[in-house]
């Protein structure tokens, strides 16, 4: 063989050792220059990352969501605050009024993931979060931070009549009075549960933004139960207001009551459940102070009652005025003076014959003592062919006198 043909298998050969070299995992790989293909970074080195590399899997990013949101202003004390983890856990969770106190109440869900509070919180009051994360590699994150509850100018609460164990009579329509206007009536009646033993539907009827009532359509039945439970801690009530309260109120009714009175007879009957238990004669008042018609419900009871003409608008020397003085067996039945009591004994003849009071229901006294005795609050009284107009609803509880298709109307 020639010189230039042993160099041409020389050559050959050494190709053939190379790659033998480099398919054998030989030296022939880390003769490879650093620059043109790194080495992937050791798993040993670093445990975990949150980057792609060839070595390990990745660690996802923890998404994290906590309610309310950093530094808030006007949050609503029922909306329950809370940490949610994704791809990670929550952990060391404090929930605490800056200005100091017991931290607030809560719970981590069974898969550790979500931190919420168990307890309200209080308004006008700054809260501080802090609270620590745990990703997937067991890496922490710990977080601060704060908001603030809705100020105390913007709470609302509500006034309720009957009061809880309370025993009233068949005509007593439920009141709620609020201590702001209400713009959102639609959420604050859909928070405001009303049950009747007797399953009685009842209606809302609102007389303003503050004053509410709500009745069935007739009388309560018979020794029912009525239950009012109102949760309206953290409603929105509009223009900014949020409820500050839950409560429960029950109340009982006794039997159904019905006194009535009419013009035409000058007598009064009084009926329990239907059945007429007793008849009296009455005065009623005169042609310049007729007594009002329709339903009225007996608002409160006095034994004694001191009456004053300058009440209703009489001073010494106008017709009709009367000095002050105490009349027996007193019954309200309005706000302006109206009531069934025992006439003044220099009454007593135009008891049953003619009228001679100046609006109210005089009875002779065995009659009067009988009816205060038998007859309580939230029971009804019907006055017939006065010729004057009904009691207006807000005089007393004049809402029976309103048809039950407009008093349901929305």
């Amino acid at each position: 063989m020639t010189e230039k043909g042993n160099r041409k298998v020389g050559k050959i050969l050494a190709v053939v050792a190379i790659c033998a070299a480099v398919a054998g995992g030989g030296i022939g790989v880390a003769t490879a220059p650093g620059w043109a293909n790194p080495a992937p970074e050791s798993e040993a080195s670093t445990p975990v990352r949150n980057e792609p590399g060839l070595a390990a899997p990745v660690v996802k990013a923890v998404e994290l969501g906590v309610t309310p949101t950093d530094a808030a202003k006007g949050v609503n004390p029922a909306v329950a605050p809370s940490v949610k983890a994704v791809n990670g856990k929550v952990k060391d969770v404090v929930l605490v009024p800056t200005a100091g106190g017991a931290p607030v109440k809560g719970s981590v869900s069974a898969d550790g993931t979500t931190w919420t509070t168990l307890d309200p919180l209080q308004f006008n009051t700054a809260y501080s979060y802090s609270f620590t994360i745990v990703d997937e590699a067991g890496r922490e994150t710990k977080k601060t931070q704060t908001f603030t509850t809705v100020e105390s100018a913007n709470e609302a609460d509500a006034a309720v009549y009957p009061q809880n164990g309370a025993i009233v009579g068949s005509g007593q329509p439920i009141e709620i009075v609020f201590s702001e206007p209400v713009a959102n009536k639609a959420a604050v009646e859909k928070a405001v549960k009303v049950t009747v033993s007797s399953k009685q539907p009842v209606a809302w009827h609102w007389y303003s933004d503050q004053r509410v009532r709500i009745r069935p359509e007739k009388f309560w039945a018979s020794n029912s139960q009525v239950t009012v439970d109102m949760k309206l801690f953290g409603v929105d009530f509009g223009n900014s207001m949020i409820g500050n309260f839950n409560a429960k109120v029950q109340f009982k009714v006794g039997p159904q009551r019905l006194a009535v009175v009419d013009d035409t007879t000058k007598t009064m009957k009084v009926y329990f459940d239907g059945k007429l238990v007793k008849t009296a004669p009455v005065t009623l008042g005169d042609a310049e102070w007729r007594s009002p018609t329709g339903y009225a419900v007996i608002m409160e009871q006095e034994r004694r009652s001191k009456f004053n003409a300058g009440s209703i608008g009489l001073k010494p020397g106008d017709k009709g005025y009367y000095p002050p003085l105490t009349v027996e067996y007193a019954n309200r039945l309005t706000s302006s003076g109206v009531y069934v009591h025992q006439a003044l004994e220099s009454a007593w003849g135009a008891v049953g014959r003619y009228n001679v009071s100046h609006g109210c229901v005089g009875l002779l006294p065995a009659d009067a003592a009988w009816f205060f005795n038998n007859m309580k609050s939230g029971d009804v009284v019907q006055t017939l062919n006065t010729g004057a107009p009904a009691v207006e609803p807000l005089e007393g509880y004049g809402d029976w006198n309103i048809p039950w298709a407009q008093y349901a109307k929305r």
